[in-house]
């Protein structure tokens, strides 16, 4: 069937400053009926940053009026901005879209029943993504304009386009992200814009707006799912299963479009060489567009497929060919570069045509996406006997919350997780039903599965565009044990979706105190709650026994002991109030506590020992702004803030010398360059720690601490590669010494209170060659790296040598305070 689609007439071609509409394509004609965004938004796109708002205002309109669209939401951001998108395809699609979807499931479920007469009635379903990264905009608006042209366009290549797909176009991967820039952007602008760099306009302040309200980099949770936005499109994959997935970014002024494949060398091994070449062969679709219009573009460069936490990739280890869009960006509404100025609708018409490709190329490869993925899963089963592990015993005896977390991230993946059907015994310990679950490699997603469990320290690459490791056991600190027979004759129910669960009070109430076990994952909001009620609790800093329900209960150092009553003769808290505390501690933080009615203990110090200390209550500081680094500050704050409730004071770095630190008692700095912290910065942090305050760095804040002289410890100094070089070579060598991100083993001294709650040694991940020599100080050295580190990931031979041994945590007093180092990101 001839294809006259895409052609674009020269006048339109030319138009940088504005996209004027109707846009002229040969062969399309436009249903009037259908307003232009300009109708609705109040601009035209490319004039100025259309706002989040704006943006859900037009896709409600087109909705309203179109039999073509659909709009759905998937979730709310932490900002309470909607997360929605639109279903597109032909009005008789619609009719039976439901059908469609099930229809289209069956392709994954029961790939055996879909033949090639099946798959030559059923339509392509396309994940069309856009702007995950908010200060990439023009690719929300080239959704707008794609939007325009689906629900409005008619003609033979349109007509075909709908008919052969159902699009999935969400085209706002990251409202809160994008709402903060847009509002930077037009808010420094003036009537006539300018394409100065050093304007207002073009200097977004920190965070930027690349990020989410937490300031997460949401291209890397497609995997870990820890926000809402990731969590909301990832269930929206799995509920339609495309055959496409397409995530559409920018990259720096100064260069031209770039489309995927990425570097060869760089794919991961778990992805099938087809999926490679389907993106080769769909992105002759791309290249041709853009030849239209003159355009310059590359390929197989840069990029790689390598992290399935990232978009494009996540696509290729389910059946889906993930498609990754780099367009040079303006970020400003026009911007100088070494090739002339570049202007925003130059930008969005780059990115509008580039997709326009790519449902031409969708449309004319329907069937080999179709049956790609349709073979895909039925392969499933030789990938599971080509597997030497079979499948995994997941401990839930241990780190039970810890385990949960992990079995409820894999759930929302579409793995399956089973019970354990009978008693088993393997690497010398046993486990009953109930006491661990068994995930079988024996499913649809066992690549998936193994991409996630495995770990891998040989690779046919040694430069990576995101991290080299994610085991996921190690990331989440559960125990499993690798499976080598089929698990079948193991395997019980299929569990349902998992609630946590695991908290519970021993002994009723307490007349003299609870004990608080400490090392569960929210065993420190739990901690927080007591502390924020007002009371005084005790930390046990040695073993102990007592008396629990009639029975000797063993207690590890770091244990909580909460008083039933307070020595404050002016405390209001009553016995009754906290007994209704620790039910709800139980029920929510999912610990375990026990009732005590005597401070007499059977062995070890009393519940009123003189090595006891009572505990304070956090009042927490986190520098953040300008040369802090946004990733590592939004992390730390979602952690203290959205998991374990305690509150966190963002101070702005450029303010430490204005600001009264002693409001806090603990102050934490990660990574960053701190270029702002001057001389009279440096006198009051030290005089601060001085005066009793605890000082937390995490990765590079670590290195600084040292270099400034705020801490006496040591960085073990690394020569730098002198070894004469091709210049050609000059990158593949450097950045072969580069540590991306991998995993490595930490001995810990458990005895320390940092330490507490956990075993003999911790998985690490680290991304840096930061070396720190061993603290002379005494029992400073929390965390050292063991003599045979690497768990999972790439590190050079080289640095291998350099790491083994050397500090990963150090704490240490000085003078009333204390300094705790994190050598990397815990």
């Amino acid at each position: 069937m001839k294809r006259n689609f895409i052609f674009l007439s020269f006048t339109y071609l030319l138009a940088e400053q504005t996209i004027d509409l109707p846009l002229k394509i040969e062969g399309v004609t436009y249903d009037s009926t259908i307003p232009y965004p300009e109708e609705i938004m109040g601009h035209k796109i490319g004039t100025r940053h259309t706002r989040p708002d704006q943006v859900v205002d037009y896709f409600e309109a087109i909705a309203a009026i179109s039999d073509r669209v659909l709009l759905e939401d998937h979730g709310l951001t932490h900002e309470g901005r909607r997360l929605f998108h639109a279903l597109v395809t032909h009005p008789e699609n619609h009719e039976k879209l439901e059908t469609i979807r099930k229809q289209n499931l069956k392709i994954s479920d029961t790939p055996a029943a879909i033949n090639d007469q099946d798959l030559n009635d059923m339509p392509l379903v396309a994940y069309l993504g856009f702007s995950i990264h908010g200060d990439e905009a023009s690719g929300t608006e080239a959704a707008i304009l794609l939007l325009h042209y689906l629900a409005s366009g008619s003609g033979s290549g349109v007509d075909e386009v709908l008919k052969n797909c159902v699009f999935i176009i969400d085209p706002m991967f990251n409202p809160d992200g994008r709402s903060r820039f847009v509002n930077w952007i037009n808010g420094n602008r003036g009537y006539v814009p300018t394409s100065d760099l050093q304007d207002r306009e073009h200097n977004q302040p920190w965070p930027r707006g690349r990020t989410n309200h937490y300031l997460f980099d949401l291209n890397r949770d497609w995997m870990p799912l820890t926000q809402p936005e990731s969590a909301g499109r990832v269930q929206l994959f799995h509920h339609w299963r495309p055959q496409f997935l397409l995530d559409v970014h920018e990259m720096g002024k100064d260069a031209t479009y770039f489309f995927q494949p990425g570097i060869p060398s760089r794919n991961n091994p778990n992805t099938p060489e087809m999926a490679i070449e389907l993106t080769k062969k769909l992105s002759k679709y791309f290249a041709k567009n853009l030849d239209r219009i003159g355009s310059l573009y590359f390929s197989e460069e840069i990029f790689d497929d390598f992290f399935y936490g990232k978009g494009s990739t996540f696509g290729d280890i389910h059946g889906s060919v993930g498609v990754l869009f780099e367009q040079a960006s303006t970020r400003a509404l026009k911007t100088e570069t070494d090739m002339g100025i570049l202007s925003y609708s130059f930008t969005i018409r780059n990115q509008f045509i580039a997709t326009l490709g790519t449902l031409e190329g969708l449309t004319a490869m329907r069937k080999e996406f179709l049956k790609y993925q349709r073979d895909f899963y039925a392969n499933s089963k030789s990938e599971f006997k080509k597997n030497r592990i079979k499948g995994y015993l997941i401990n839930l005896k241990d780190n039970s919350i810890r385990a949960q977390l992990m079995l409820r991230n894999l759930q929302q993946h579409r793995i399956k997780i089973h019970t354990l059907k009978k008693s088993h015994r393997v690497k010398g310990k046993n486990f009953k039903p109930g006491e661990a679950a068994i995930l079988s490699m024996d499913q649809s997603q066992t690549r998936f599965i193994k991409a996630l469990m495995e770990r891998v320290t040989t690779f046919r690459d040694s430069i990576f565009y995101d991290i080299s490791a994610w085991t996921l056991p190690l990331a989440y600190g559960v125990e499993t044990f690798e499976l080598r027979q089929n698990p079948s004759a193991l395997i019980g129910k299929e569990l349902d979706p998992i609630q946590l669960e695991g908290g519970s009070i021993t002994g009723g109430k307490a007349d003299i105190a609870y004990l608080l076990e400490w090392g569960g994952y929210y065993s420190p909001r739990a901690l927080y709650r007591v502390l924020d009620e007002g009371l005084h609790p005790r930390l046990a800093k040695e073993p102990f026994t007592a008396m629990i329900n009639g029975q000797k209960q063993y207690f590890e150092r770091g244990t909580i002991i909460i008083p039933v009553v307070q020595r404050d003769g002016e405390s209001l808290i009553t016995a009754e109030d906290i007994h209704s505390l620790v039910k709800i501690m139980a029920a929510e933080d999912h610990v375990n506590i026990y009732a005590a009615n005597s401070s007499l203990t059977q062995a070890g110090a009393d519940l009123g020992g003189r090595l006891q200390p009572v505990l304070k209550k956090p009042k927490v500081a986190l520098l953040s702004g300008k040369s802090t680094t946004s990733y590592d500050v939004g992390e730390t704050w979602h952690l203290l803030s959205e998991r374990m409730g305690i509150p966190v004071s963002l101070l702005d770095i450029g303010q430490v010398s204005n600001i009264t630190l002693s409001k806090y008692n603990t102050l934490v700095m990660v990574r960053g360059t701190y270029a702002e912290f001057d001389t009279t910065d440096m006198k009051v942090l030290k005089q601060w720690i001085k005066l009793g305050g605890t000082l937390i760095t995490t990765g590079s804040a670590s290195k600084f601490v040292i270099q400034k002289k705020i801490v006496s410890e040591k960085l073990i100094k690394v020569p730098r590669d002198t070894l004469d070089i091709l210049y050609e070579n000059v990158s593949k060598t450097t950045g072969a010494q580069r540590l991306s991100g991998s995993i490595f083993e930490a001995l810990l001294d458990n005895t320390h209170p940092v330490a507490y709650g956990y075993g003999k040694s911790v998985p690490v991940f680290k991304n840096d060659t930061s070396f720190y020599d061993l603290s002379i100080k005494t029992a400073s050295n929390v965390a050292r790296y063991a003599e045979s580190p690497l768990l999972s990931g790439y590190i050079s031979d080289r640095n291998l040598e350099r790491i083994k041994g050397t500090a990963s945590i150090i704490a240490r007093k000085q003078g009333k305070g204390r300094v705790i180092l994190f050598g990397d990101n815990p």
